[in-house]
């Protein structure tokens, strides 16, 4: 079994903020590995007698990745407060620091490779933090936050919740492609089977839309896609709010809505994927693919991304030009090209980056564009000589 570093600490933690009803706020990442870790920490949280403030999902196309001093600003007057975020923060050691200066209390559940420090807070889970001993460290966040879930709630875990929250663990693991192996592929096994039978008003919505035999013929990826498919929009979430809904008739609405938005969301990385095809042809010697438009959306970024390095079999790194700054996803899926490792080399063209070694993202100043081009050509160069 898996015990990450400060788990207990944290699950005390949060039992003594909902004991002496502090404010707690969940600030998760926007796809569906952060969304479904917020979901379940939350009905921890409820399940002990608690209440949580807010929740904020960040909204990619205007703030990237990670915690932002916007959102920081937004949420100020509800400090202080306890200010867990799940599926990010690793990297945000300036934001932190924010934080604190504003009364919050941070504490951090992530599962990213941290960089060359982490925020100076007490309180981290993250497997691939250096001094945690844990013995299998490729969970998803949301296997992170179920195993701390479990710390917290102790035999009060009843049967029918840890199967509902199995069945969101199930999706978050295959949806953040992660290895499904070890305790991942226990997640997996156990929330699918679940599933079929779920009481979770949003799943049943899905699996009655799409038809109950067709759950284990392509529903569980069409599920998915159609939950990734929600974009945060004023730090709220479609897919959060379908997610935690009790009413049969608005999951019905929101779930036919995001599998429309999946086949519109599915046209346009069908359309930006050929353009960078194109691009891709007037220069087939290049060791790295590096393509970015004003026109394309962030959040397509990361699809299209892992469509074109799996069939050029090369690092791509895919992003939205924006006026003043930059912001994209990368993916590089052969053995032993870490992309974080290639952009620590890179460092100092990057505003913000992290990630795991086969998908990361990035922000940067347009005037460093070129720069970094150049930094990344070198080191992917000296690793193809070695």
């Amino acid at each position: 079994m898996t015990k990450f570093k400060n788990l207990e600490k944290v699950a005390e933690r949060i039992k003594k903020a909902v004991l002496n009803k502090e404010r707690i706020i969940l600030y998760g990442d926007s796809d569906l590995d952060g969304i479904s870790s917020v979901v379940i920490l939350e009905e921890t949280i409820k399940n002990l007698g608690g209440e949580v403030s807010a929740v904020f999902f960040p909204d990619r196309e205007k703030n990237g990745y990670g915690i932002n001093s916007n959102a920081l600003e937004i949420l100020k007057d509800k400090a202080p407060a306890l200010f867990i975020t799940l599926d990010l923060g690793i990297g945000n050691i300036k934001e932190v620091e924010i934080a604190k200066k504003l009364n919050f209390e941070v504490i951090i559940i992530d599962h990213h490779e941290p960089l060359n420090s982490i925020p100076d807070i007490p309180l981290i889970i993250d497997p691939k933090q250096k001094d945690d001993d844990c013995l299998f460290k490729g969970m998803a966040n949301v296997g992170v936050t179920f195993k701390l879930c479990e710390e917290i709630l102790g035999d009060k875990i009843s049967e029918n919740l840890r199967n509902s929250f199995l069945e969101l663990v199930a999706l978050g693991t295959i949806s953040d492609m992660v290895p499904q192996i070890d305790e991942n592929q226990k997640f997996i096994e156990d929330g699918l089977r679940s599933l079929k039978s779920t009481f979770r008003p949003a799943l049943r919505a899905f699996l009655n839309v799409l038809g109950e035999g067709y759950v284990f013929q392509g529903a569980i990826q069409k599920i998915i896609s159609a939950l990734n498919a929600a974009e945060s929009i004023n730090y709220q979430n479609d897919s959060y709010l379908l997610l935690t809904s009790s009413s049969a008739e608005k999951c019905r609405e929101i779930a036919e809505d995001l599998i429309n938005r999946t086949n519109y969301k599915q046209q346009k990385i069908k359309e930006i994927t050929q353009e960078v095809e194109r691009r891709i042809n007037q220069k087939p010697d290049a060791l790295i693919i590096f393509e970015g438009d004003p026109a394309w959306k962030l959040t397509l970024a990361g699809s299209v991304a892992s469509i074109i390095a799996q069939r050029y079999e090369k690092p791509t790194f895919i992003f939205k030009k924006g006026d003043i700054e930059s912001c994209g996803s990368v993916r590089s899926l052969k053995e032993g090209y870490n992309s974080v490792d290639a952009m620590k080399t890179c460092e100092d063209f990057l505003i913000t980056y992290g990630g795991h070694a086969k998908a990361s993202g990035f922000r940067l100043k347009n005037e460093d564009l070129e720069k970094f081009e150049k930094c990344l050509n070198e080191y992917f160069k000296n690793r193809n000589n070695k």
